[in-house]
């Protein structure tokens, strides 16, 4: 019997262990190794590269993806507040939607800029982010001064490690996409969230409802 409740013990330990075990890009949704127009193979050279990257954008680590040169329509909305100005996107946003805005191939890395593939279906954002969270604003406490519905992110835990807001979710101070979502899956969490939404625990992060 105690060999019994040892051995459950010992199992449900491994099992919580697991739980907290970092995921991988392997075998995300941004692992493209194994799409057709990916002929390299290779997962992280449809973004990055080790020689010859784009440094053009900030927070562009090695780039190596073409990147959009899209317009983009902006969020606005009355309860935004002015003490922030949401800019075309930039930093990791841009990035991200040099794939997501639909204008850019998929295989347009390592200098082909010829290619066929697209983004598609509700992946495919489009140039109008005026129905999605605004991006590319500073998020610093003016910001949260101005509007009480916002944590101060300078100080506010942001519930990653032991780090406040500021410093694990924002890039230059401000929100970007990268801010909500972890391109390399390393969470495990659906929807690539950088932490879960359950009862909207990742909205709650920088609103203060």
């Amino acid at each position: 019997m105690k060999i019994t409740k040892l051995l459950t013990a010992l199992t449900s330990l491994l099992l919580l262990a697991n739980v907290g075990l970092g995921q991988t890009i392997v075998g995300s949704s941004h692992d493209f190794s194994t799409q057709s127009w990916n002929t390299t193979g290779e997962i992280c050279i449809c973004c990055h590269t080790p020689h010859n990257a784009n440094i053009s954008v900030p927070d562009a680590p090695l780039w190596n993806h073409q990147l959009t040169i899209a317009t983009f329509q902006l969020y606005t909305s009355p309860t935004f507040n002015g003490a922030s100005t949401i800019t075309q996107p930039s930093g990791s946003s841009k990035l991200c939607l040099s794939c997501h805005d639909g204008t850019v191939a998929l295989e347009n890395f390592s200098q082909t800029t010829n290619g066929t593939h697209y983004i598609s279906g509700v992946n495919n954002l489009g140039n109008d982010l005026r129905n999605d969270h605004p991006i590319s604003f500073v998020y610093d406490a003016a910001l949260a001064a101005a509007d009480p519905g916002l944590w101060n992110p300078t100080t506010h835990p942001s519930g990653i490690g032991s780090g406040t807001i500021t410093n694990t979710m924002l890039f230059n101070n401000k929100m970007e996409c990268a801010s909500c979502h972890d391109v390399h899956n390393s969470t495990g969490i659906a929807h690539l969230l950088l932490k879960t939404n359950a009862a909207s625990a990742l909205c709650l992060t920088c609103h203060n409802k």
